[in-house]
């Protein structure tokens, strides 16, 4: 039975954002909300220009439909899932807003740092207030043994800097058609497997609802992208693999199962440090993805590469955490 509920949840979410596309897609066209390319970019990228954004509110829609109805089926709605969904709709409107400033009021910086900043704290404050509420362990566990530690007060901490960073790291990665929801359904993926071995069907089945979604948008993102999931998707996603992350106690294994994610931030901290304090790059652009690019790789595979890598940090997150 759970199996099924698995499988139908993944077909369910797959179906619904393919069958979004041939509504959303044109949709957008017409409304102009196509993508401006930065300068500083790739040249390569110039050609995209144009291509619809803000596809994400598809992979939303999908998430938010698919899992109300296979939750609804399996059991009652929990507050785990109510607060999976608040925290992806709510990154999703953070980013859709930003989106929106830059497509349609022509600000191609969309929201001011500070005003996003401002918005990621307000959103994971009030995930934290719901969620000690409702009584969860304010622990983090050490993947791979027993050991776990009570951080009180200070998982608030904890909590601000994941949703605010985690869902940045992921918003870098979206750069390349493809990329970030081929390497987001492997990180989901192996999230569901992990809530599923931990007997948390409702997280499950999210992160499973997730998976299907962004690969029924793969099939129109892929290069080359006839749509860009914009901040929209982007920041929806990071707010959902944190959350999720969370709900599991899994925290500190997210930054394993999340690698090409950390490893996509890592390269713009360190080319920032490097070109403030010695006036020199390490590589060619940031992100990371940028740069093998620039040396000569094809857009494809590069993709092809990090789905590669995502794939290798989520099968060791897996082993360490069932097998260990």
């Amino acid at each position: 039975m759970l199996e099924q509920v698995i499988l139908i949840t993944l077909v369910m979410g797959f179906l619904i954002s393919v069958l979004l596309s041939p509504i959303t897609i044109p949709f957008l066209r017409r409304l102009k909300f196509g993508q401006s390319i930065r300068e500083e970019g790739p040249k390569s990228h110039q050609k995209k220009s144009g291509t619809p954004t803000m596809g994400g509110v598809m992979i939303i829609i999908s998430i938010i439909i698919t899992t109300i109805a296979m939750t609804g089926k399996f059991s009652q709605l929990g507050v785990e899932m109510y607060l999976l969904l608040f925290v992806t709709v709510g990154y999703g409107l953070l980013g859709f807003l930003d989106d929106f400033i830059k497509v349609v009021m022509k600000r191609n910086l969309g929201l001011t740092s500070r005003q996003k900043l401002l918005g990621q704290v307000i959103i994971a404050v009030i995930f934290y207030l719901v969620f000690t509420q409702y009584g969860f362990q304010t622990t983090i566990s050490i993947p791979g043994t027993e050991l776990s530690i009570d951080l009180g007060w200070g998982y608030v901490v904890l909590v601000i800097f994941m949703l605010v960073g985690g869902s940045n790291a992921v918003n870098l990665t979206d750069g390349l058609d493809g990329l970030l929801s081929g390497t987001a359904a492997i990180a989901f993926g192996a999230f569901a497997v992990l809530a599923w071995s931990q007997s948390q069907y409702d997280v499950a089945i999210f992160s499973v609802a997730v998976v299907g979604a962004v690969l029924g948008f793969l099939v129109f993102n892929a290069h080359p992208a006839k749509v860009f999931m914009g901040d929209t998707g982007s920041l929806a996603l990071g707010g959902a693999i944190v959350t999720v992350a969370i709900l599991t106690k899994l925290e500190i294994l997210l930054v394993l199962i999340g690698g090409v994610f950390v490893i996509e931030t890592l390269s713009v901290i360190i080319q920032v440090i490097s070109y403030k304090t010695t006036g020199k790059r390490v590589f060619k652009m940031s992100p990371l993805h940028h740069h093998y690019e620039l040396v000569g790789w094809s857009e494809w595979r590069v993709v092809v590469t990090f789905w590669t890598i995502g794939l290798v940090f989520a099968v060791l997150g897996i082993y360490i955490e069932v097998w260990l």
